[in-house]
Parts: structure tokens; C-alpha cells; sequence
């Protein structure tokens, strides 16, 4: 894993809770959800392959073959 990844996420998180106060102080609380939703969804397919590769490498750590 790479700092970038760190500093992308980062960024995400900034600018998503701008979005999100911007949003609700405004009064449009549902589309502040939605933002919120949207950026976890962006970060969750960004880590995604880093768990898998996590995983792989814990099994074969552990595997009895």
C-alpha cells in the first residue's frame, strides 16, 4: 500500500464532509446522506483489493499443505 492511497483517502474524507455540512446546514439532510454514502463507496472499492490480497497471504501463511 502506497502513501498515496492514504493521502487519496484522506482527500475523500475532506471533501466529502464539506459536502456534508454544506449540505445540511442547507437543509438537504438526505442528499448529505447520499454524499456520505457515496464516499464510503469510493474508499470501500479502493481498499477492497488490499484486503483480499490480506487474506491471501494470511491462508497461505497458515495453510497445513
Amino acid at each position: 500500500m502506497s502513501i498515496a492511497l492514504i493521502f487519496k483517502i484522506g482527500a475523500v474524507g475532506i471533501i466529502v464532509s464539506l459536502l456534508n455540512q454544506i449540505l445540511k446546514h442547507s437543509g438537504r439532510d438526505d442528499h448529505a446522506y447520499l454524499v456520505s454514502l457515496a464516499g464510503l463507496i469510493i474508499v470501500l472499492s479502493w481498499i477492497i483489493p488490499y484486503v483480499y490480497e490480506l487474506f491471501t497471504s494470511i491462508s497461505k501463511l497458515f495453510s497445513v499443505d
